[in-house]
């Protein structure tokens, strides 16, 4: 369809325009697209680091389409500060973090604690955790440590577990849930 001045340009040329060109993307979940009904044809992801004094407010999906210029932002957002590297984050992940986002009816962004990690990283949280896997989800980019002021540990944690994409850790001693998109499973208090 093209607008009515005949430009030759399709609405969802401009809208992928409009969010190219935002700082801002959307998630799309795994099995969550329930949640995102009634929410229109875009999905929308806000994060922050506390590392790096970056944020992120991006619209990643519309109609029915993933934006790649977005989800490139989010792959860098989400990379192991530490060493600067970035993967590709799996979007079934970010889709996880958006609908839970959604079920919590917050606007308050995440702030964003780990997402991928280099082997590297990951061998030296272990060094210093019992709590890190040795073959963690994070070194895949499949998985996201989150905070939010807003909301307690269990209630990020329920909203996550109600998306039914993937895992989810409570570590409640830390003020953070863990989010990914492998096996569906639980852990922590």
């Amino acid at each position: 369809m093209t607008d009515r001045a005949g430009t030759g340009f399709t609405r969802r040329a401009l809208l992928g325009a409009f969010a190219a060109t935002a700082v801002t993307a959307a998630p799309t979940f795994a099995n969550a697209a329930g949640f995102l009904r009634g929410g229109g044809d875009i999905r929308r992801i806000r994060m922050y680091s506390g590392r790096t004094g970056e944020r992120l407010d991006t619209i990643y999906w519309i109609d029915g389409d993933y934006i790649p210029e977005a989800v490139s932002e989010i792959n860098f957002f989400m990379r192991d500060w530490r060493s600067n590297k970035q993967h590709n984050m799996d979007v079934r992940t970010i889709d996880i973090m958006s609908a839970a986002h959604r079920l919590m009816d917050v606007h308050e962004p995440y702030m964003l604690l780990s997402g991928y990690r280099t082997p590297e990283t990951n061998a030296m949280l272990r060094g210093r955790s019992g709590g890190v896997a040795k073959n963690s989800l994070h070194l895949k980019g499949q998985a996201a440590d989150l905070r939010l002021a807003s909301r307690s540990v269990n209630q990020m944690a329920k909203a996550a577990q109600a998306c039914r994409g993937g895992g989810v850790g409570r570590y409640s001693g830390s003020n953070f849930v863990h989010m990914d998109c492998g096996q569906i499973r639980t852990w922590g208090s």
